[in-house]
């Protein structure tokens, strides 16, 4: 086996925060890191249990999501042979496959030399994705808050959030489609327009560093919580109990079915064991908002 010649490293991320439906994400300091080597065939290793059924040919997200990026830049996808690690939980709502996405974009542009701008990185991923919250703050990091529609993102970009929290990830994983399942078809206006204001006050909020402002919005999301929470055990109960303990707002994470709480960075390990002894249905992770998105590293 030969030395990588690239290693990409991309964050988790949560999204929608709430009222911030298919729009808002954070980037988390849980990552996937990608090693790249030129190879006569696709290849890709996965190291650890939980990733080891992922397909390990051209199949593969990441080695589709390479094709992609180099066919839509007029560039041919030369195979290689990819060795991931990932902290990231697989299926529990922290963008997994965003993650792949990003991964795939970015070793794409520094091995076959595309010389991508991070607004087409962001286009490409959305694209592939369908949609730009966790996409988006995988390549970039930090918080996002982005509109996608006919192929056109437009993107408010807060690079650097100071602010921790804490993932809560139950034992069973969630398929998107299940979560997306229980969502209504429509919504009344008066509903629309309170949560609509929701998110547009967290985005300030969070933009102006207001933590205790952004988590009391993060809790007031009509779009797609009250459709969800009866798939997550005892919600109601974590967010009164994180509240309790000093966390500024608690939000399902993506679609589920982790648990994200917003929390004073620096209070993360503290509030993380709290949590554990409260509630062992989950297994809380301390994380903090994570500035890097996909870049190479070295090798």
């Amino acid at each position: 086996m030969g030395r990588p010649t690239l290693a990409i490293r991309v964050p988790a991320t949560t999204a929608n925060l709430g009222p911030g439906f298919d729009c808002a994400a954070m980037a988390l300091t849980l990552y996937m890191e990608v090693e790249a080597e030129r190879s006569a065939l696709w290849e890709v290793v996965y190291e650890g249990e939980e990733y080891a059924g992922l397909s390990g040919g051209e199949e593969n997200l990441i080695v589709k999501t390479m094709q992609e990026t180099a066919r839509l830049s007029g560039a041919e996808a030369e195979p290689c042979r990819l060795t991931v690690h990932s902290d990231i939980p697989l299926g529990k709502g922290l963008g997994s496959s965003a993650t792949a996405v990003a991964a795939g974009i970015e070793a794409a542009d520094h091995l076959y030399g595309l010389g991508l701008t991070v607004e087409e990185k962001v286009r490409i991923g959305s694209g592939i994705e369908g949609h730009a919250d966790n996409v988006v703050a995988a390549i970039m990091g930090g918080a996002v808050f982005s509109h996608y529609l006919d192929g056109q993102v437009e993107t408010v970009h807060i690079p650097q959030p100071v602010i921790g929290g804490v993932v809560l990830v139950p034992a069973r994983p969630l398929a998107t489609e299940e979560s997306r399942g229980l969502l209504p078809e429509s919504l009344g206006h008066a509903d629309a327009v309170c949560g609509s204001a929701a998110n547009g006050v967290m985005a300030a909020a969070i933009a102006t560093g207001n933590w205790q402002l952004a988590g009391r919005m993060m809790e007031r999301d009509v779009f797609h919580e009250p459709y969800r929470i009866s798939l997550f055990p005892e919600f109601e109960r974590i967010r009164r109990f994180a509240r309790e303990a000093g966390a500024f707002g608690t939000a399902v994470s993506g679609a589920g079915p982790s648990v994200f709480v917003l929390a004073e960075a620096g209070t993360e390990e503290r509030l993380a064991e709290r949590l554990a002894g409260e509630f062992p249905a989950y297994r809380p992770i301390a994380v903090r908002a994570s500035s890097a998105g996909a870049a190479a590293i070295s090798v």
